[in-house]
C-alpha cells in the first residue's frame, strides 16, 4: 500500500528530489502528502497539484496506489 509522489521543475530543484514513495494511510489528503514527501517544507503559493494526472485541490483525498504530482505555477509569454 503506497503512494507515488512526483515533484517537477523548480520544486524538484528546491527540494532536491524528484520522486518519493510514501506508505498509504486512511485520511490522507494532498496537503498531508506534500508535508510528508517534502519533509515538512512549506508549499509555495500557487503550487499546482494533481492526482493521477488530474488537477485537484490540496484538500482532495488520496487513495492507495495514487500518483500525486506537484508543479510550480506555469507562466508563459
Amino acid at each position: 500500500m503506497s503512494i507515488e509522489v512526483q515533484f517537477f521543475a523548480s520544486l524538484r530543484e528546491s527540494l532536491g528530489k524528484q520522486q518519493v514513495t510514501l506508505g498509504y494511510s486512511d485520511g490522507l489528503d494532498v496537503q498531508a502528502v506534500w508535508q510528508q514527501a517534502s519533509d515538512g517544507a512549506a508549499m509555495p503559493d500557487n503550487t499546482l497539484c494533481a492526482i493521477n494526472m488530474e488537477y485537484v485541490k490540496t484538500e482532495t483525498p488520496v487513495n492507495d496506489g495514487d500518483e500525486v504530482a506537484f508543479f510550480p505555477p506555469v507562466t508563459g509569454g
